[in-house]
């Protein structure tokens, strides 16, 4: 959500930074919205002064024994005034909640992924003397990995792993969590269903309704435990001392794919299901900035650690996601595309989702601020088996796990 006040004081600016994104001047609609509201909450002001003043003349007339039919009928009349004008729909919010976080000045300019700033890359990647086959074929050809079977039962973009490679999916979740406790992160198991003002809250709400599967209990199973990790400070006011705040969870994550249809529906690239270590940090505003630098490190201690070629990308304005106001992207190199692809995204939400989660802290002054929010794949770990699976195979089709 965006404040308000900046938005009074700085219209042209506010529409210079959105038109980074390609969107059109916003702020001339937004303040005729916002002088809507404040005149809304004048009269509704004038309406419940009105309602006492007429409530007491009420009790003053019973009290003579006089007839106050008149005024009984002029305090339903105000009554009902004033529940139309608290139940109006909010049409600030909804247009303030749909429009995407402002960018940090040093995002580059950009239209698409094809803009995006390459920042540094690690690790070469390895050169074969065979053509390197894709991941799902190694699976399945060492019994660890069933699609088709799962198909009969769950449908297309869900995979069973077996034998070896379930056991190594959480061996390696252990150890990306491992790594993150012993730099300071909290584990926490989180529910993997939320209600929709969690989703809200975080920005998945309203705007990506169409990729996240809804129950028929008003719940949504988690797009990424960003979700409950980041609401777990939701409607707070932190003290100062607390902070940072550092979490981190192993889940299994689930995403509709909406408009995804025709991309990497083949193998474990872009499942409905799949499972993912995430970090969420809750900081300071003049601290979020460096505690940004130290996921980013974080997550590629992991692919160090794990030996796979990797570069670190900074998303351009129009590749940055709806909720970030600066994101990096792990990429993470793949044999048989010949290519890098993304296995992590880190991101700084300034104070975005603390706005609509009404997420504070104390300052030292005694002033409630909103707090910063960060989050950051650490890692994907479907996509970690997928690099492992193609950077370590042999001509023979066998696998050689990674050291650690």
């Amino acid at each position: 959500m965006h404040d308000i006040k900046y938005i009074r004081e700085n219209p042209q600016e506010f529409d210079a930074r959105m038109a980074r994104r390609g969107l059109a001047p916003q702020s001339e609609a937004i303040l005729h919205l916002d002088a809507e509201n404040r005149a809304k909450v004048t009269h509704l002001q004038d309406l419940q002064a009105k309602r006492n003043e007429v409530a007491k003349n009420i009790g003053k007339v019973k009290g003579q024994g006089g007839d106050a039919t008149d005024l009984l009928r002029k305090a339903d009349e105000i009554k009902k005034e004033i529940a139309d004008l608290e139940d109006a729909d909010d049409q600030l919010e909804y247009l303030l909640c749909r429009i995407p976080n402002l960018l940090a000045a040093d995002v580059p300019d950009g239209k698409s992924e094809d803009d995006n700033q390459e920042i540094r890359r690690w690790g070469e990647p390895k050169k074969f003397d065979f053509m390197p086959k894709a991941h799902d074929e190694l699976a399945e050809k060492l019994g660890w990995a069933d699609f088709e079977q799962t198909a009969k039962f769950a449908g297309a973009r869900f995979v069973t792993l077996r034998g070896e490679l379930a056991r190594f999916e959480r061996k390696l979740a252990d150890m990306m969590l491992d790594e993150h406790i012993n730099a300071g992160f909290e584990e926490l198991r989180v529910p993997h269903l939320v209600w929709d003002k969690a989703l809200y809250g975080t920005g998945n709400l309203p705007k990506f309704e169409e990729d996240l599967f809804k129950t028929t209990a008003e719940h949504y199973l988690i797009p990424t435990s960003e979700v409950p990790l980041t609401n777990m400070v939701r409607d707070s006011i932190l003290s100062a001392d607390e902070l940072p705040k550092k979490f981190t969870a192993f889940t299994q994550c689930f995403r509709s794919e909406a408009g995804s249809a025709g991309k990497d529906t083949k193998g474990m690239i872009r499942l409905h299901e799949f499972s993912k270590v995430e970090m969420v940090a809750i900081t300071k505003p003049e601290d979020s900035a460096a505690q940004h630098e130290k996921m980013l490190a974080q997550a590629e201690n992991i692919l160090q650690k794990l030996n796979l070629p990797y570069r670190v990308v900074s998303l351009c304005a129009g590749d940055t996601g709806f909720s970030a106001q600066k994101t990096y992207d792990l990429e993470v190199w793949l044999p048989s595309q010949n290519a890098y692809r993304e296995i992590s995204s880190i991101s700084n939400c300034g104070s975005f989702q603390a706005r609509r989660m009404k997420a504070r802290y104390k300052t030292e002054d005694g002033k409630n601020e909103f707090v910063h929010t960060l989050n950051g794949s650490g890692l994907a770990v479907g996509r970690t088996i997928v690099a492992i699976l193609e950077n370590y195979q042999n001509e023979d089709g066998s696998v050689n796990l990674p050291k650690i």
